[in-house]
């Protein structure tokens, strides 16, 4: 299971611990061998004790999170406070992972064909789908990275842009 974030930024530092404290024993007590991955840089000193924890990693400031993410079987995202557009949810929808998450983690993801993440607050919900996902081999959500692809791609959208500007007119949604 992995989170990538800054984890100097309150939110993201509440987010994993509490799935730290309240969800992660129940997926540890399922699965002895599950490991929650923390990877982003400035990790607080509480944020680092959560290492202490077994089955915890907390790795800093890596150079790419892309393998962090190409590896996990499920992205946790458990944002307890969040407000726009998550890119952390973006970037595991592009990489096909599926996705663990509270609604507020999901705030302006459009529902989209095939695209099923667990979006619930709680803990007990969640990790029933992390435990689901650490049971089975790797899946790659294609619905989520087309989601991504389809609705949140900087080059579409500034192209949609344009083309209300030289119109007028809104182009409906997708």
């Amino acid at each position: 299971l992995v989170f990538t974030g800054a984890m100097d930024y309150w939110p993201n530092v509440d987010a994993v611990c509490w799935f730290v404290e309240e969800v992660f024993p129940k997926v540890r007590e399922a699965v002895a061998d599950a490991l929650f991955c923390i990877v982003g840089r400035h990790p607080t000193p509480e944020v680092q004790r959560l290492a202490e924890q077994p089955g915890v990693l907390v790795t800093g400031g890596v150079p790419d999170v892309r393998p962090y993410l190409a590896h996990a079987r499920a992205a946790v995202l458990p944002l307890r406070i969040a407000r726009g557009i998550q890119n952390k949810v973006l970037e595991a929808m592009a990489m096909q992972l599926p996705v663990i998450a509270t609604p507020g983690s999901m705030t302006g993801i459009q529902s989209f064909p095939g695209f099923e993440p667990t979006v619930s607050d709680d803990p007990a919900v969640l990790a029933h789908a992390a435990i689901r996902h650490l049971r089975s081999a790797r899946v790659s959500d294609t619905a989520g990275r087309r989601c991504v692809l389809e609705r949140y791609d900087w080059d579409a959208n500034l192209q949609r842009i344009a083309r209300l500007l030289e119109t007028g007119q809104v182009e409906p949604d997708l």
